[in-house]
């Protein structure tokens, strides 16, 4: 397990992007779930089949979007250019592609919690006088918390791991762009590159391992919580 430099870096940028992933996923995905489990519009079929869509279509075919959208020549990337920021082929773009990719597994953990909150005790709280947002930030948000966390864990992995979209979007760029998974399928490509892509592939399992062993406990507990109301 002697990593070799450029190891070591692609353990950090995936661990760099992941994180990133999760907290810019992160509000955007509280508030999308807060819609989807509490409110009921026009679209909301058609914004819950957009964010599951991910799910669905290949990474290849996401990665090719974003680059459609937020290259130079998109129209969002090129708006994002004049204003000095670059996402495709940075490490920045790979965050946008985990983050999209990720984004319907933090959505549905967090979703499936609010929709374990009892409805009485926001009722009540309105009943009370509490405005909607007193009410989500002290009811809603904190009974959430347990899904939040497994939503978050599952974010972070399914980033940690993403291949497709991100390859497609920023490519491959030893020390920019270049994570685990991209690290992992260049050294089998090349002799003498087993022995270093069964060692990233170890730790990629291993973080794995433990993110969804803790995603696990707390569905658990969301899971209880359910039942007790409904017993």
């Amino acid at each position: 397990m002697d990593f070799t430099p450029e190891e070591m870096t692609a353990i950090w940028l995936s661990l760099k992007v992941a994180c990133w992933a999760t907290m810019v996923s992160l509000v955007p995905g509280i508030l999308v779930a807060w819609l989807l489990a509490r409110k009921s519009f026009p679209g909301r079929i058609l914004l819950d089949a957009l964010v599951h869509l991910p799910l669905v279509l290949p990474p290849v075919v996401t990665g090719y979007l974003l680059l459609l959208l937020f290259g130079r020549q998109g129209p969002f990337g090129a708006v994002l250019a004049e204003m000095g920021i670059v996402l495709a082929f940075n490490w920045t773009g790979a965050v946008l592609a985990c983050s999209v990719m990720a984004f319907p597994l933090l959505v549905r953990a967090i979703r499936l919690s609010m929709e374990a909150v009892d409805n009485r005790l926001e009722d009540a709280a309105a009943g009370l006088g509490a405005p909607p947002w007193a009410v989500f930030l002290t009811i809603t948000l904190p009974l959430s918390l347990p899904g939040i966390l497994s939503g978050a864990i599952l974010c972070f992995a399914k980033a940690l791991g993403e291949f497709g979209a991100t390859i497609t979007f920023v490519a491959a760029i030893p020390g920019v762009t270049q994570t685990m998974p991209a690290a992992i399928y260049s050294l089998t490509q090349v002799p003498g590159g087993d022995a270093a892509a069964l060692r990233l592939t170890m730790v990629a399992v291993v973080i794995a391992v433990f993110a969804v062993a803790a995603s696990e406990l707390l569905a658990r507990r969301v899971r209880r919580r359910v039942e007790g109301r409904d017993a």
